[in-house]
């Protein structure tokens, strides 16, 4: 039997199967001979030990789509990260640096604002065209309204997702949208593992329907971008990449350097000041680090 590995706890896995509900499963002992450690979104093969009590056994775990570092989870397709538009309002900084971190493991974001019905248009307009020339696809949704919720399923379906944010964002409003058997869900793990509320809260992945799963991540308030050397930041700020011809300078940092062509898009409002703001603070923090 075929599932999907949703959430790790205490040496127990619990595997999701399609149409036949969430098994508690063991690790086989040769995974550990092997020095290899089941992760949340693998796709795994399961021997079932009682159907009544939905235990098992992992006997295989079929070959990974890929690995992400942060968070550890495997088979991802796509990010997608949450803020609000406003209160609180978002703070770009952060929201650089989780997709610099999504980039450096080459995986998709989808940027949604939450919470459009309490910002005017100017606003949110503001926030689509500082995100529009990276590459990424904007979403605009209100959990209260329920306005855009339609269009974010349309993005999930059939993929497995990282949703991801700080806190105060409507992130769990969104999940409990996307699933409202979400939360029945983790009790139902939790009654498992009989630690109830108390249970230190983890990374899970969140059936939605057929094969749609969403990833739901504890919210955070900071990002470390310590795994990037300063010189390679530039290339994950992909609205510079068209403008880099123009500089004088063959590795051009777009910082102090004299005829730089992506100081001069800045100036004629071609990037966003927000970006390229964040850009400079995070290379200094970089340049910083690599003194101590």
């Amino acid at each position: 039997m075929k599932g999907k590995i949703v959430k790790g706890i205490a040496g127990f896995y619990y595997v999701h199967v399609v149409d036949y509900g969430l098994y508690e499963c063991k690790a086989k002992g040769i995974f550990r001979k092997r020095k290899i450690k089941p992760l949340i979104g693998d796709n795994v093969q399961i021997d079932v030990i009682d159907e009544k009590e939905k235990t098992g056994n992992i006997v295989e775990i079929l070959p990974r789509e890929n690995e992400l570092i942060r968070p550890a989870v495997s088979n991802i397709d796509q990010a997608m990260v949450i803020f609000a538009a406003a209160e609180p309002n978002p703070n770009f900084n952060l929201l650089d640096r989780f997709l610099l971190l999504m980039g450096k493991q080459e995986v998709p974001v989808i940027i949604c604002f939450n919470k459009r019905d309490i910002v005017k248009q100017k606003e949110l307009d503001l926030l689509y065209h500082t995100y529009e020339k990276c590459g990424y696809e904007i979403l605009f949704t209100s959990t209260y309204t329920e306005e855009g919720i339609e269009r974010v399923k349309e993005q999930l379906k059939g993929k497995t997702t990282v949703l991801a944010g700080p806190s105060g964002v409507g992130k769990s409003s969104m999940m409990n949208l996307l699933q409202p058997k979400a939360n029945m869900e983790t009790g139902e793990v939790s009654e498992k593992i009989k630690r109830g509320r108390h249970t230190t809260r983890h990374s899970e992945i969140i059936h939605i329907e057929g094969n749609t799963y969403v990833m739901d991540t504890p919210g955070f308030s900071s990002i470390w971008i310590d795994q990037f050397e300063k010189e390679e930041l530039k290339d994950y700020f992909t609205e510079f990449l068209e403008f880099e011809p123009e500089c004088k300078f063959k590795g051009c940092v777009h910082i102090n350097e004299p005829i730089c062509g992506v100081k001069q898009a800045l100036e004629e409002g071609k990037i966003s000041k927000i970006r390229y703001e964040n850009y400079v603070n995070l290379y200094e923090e970089l340049k910083e680090k690599r003194k101590y």
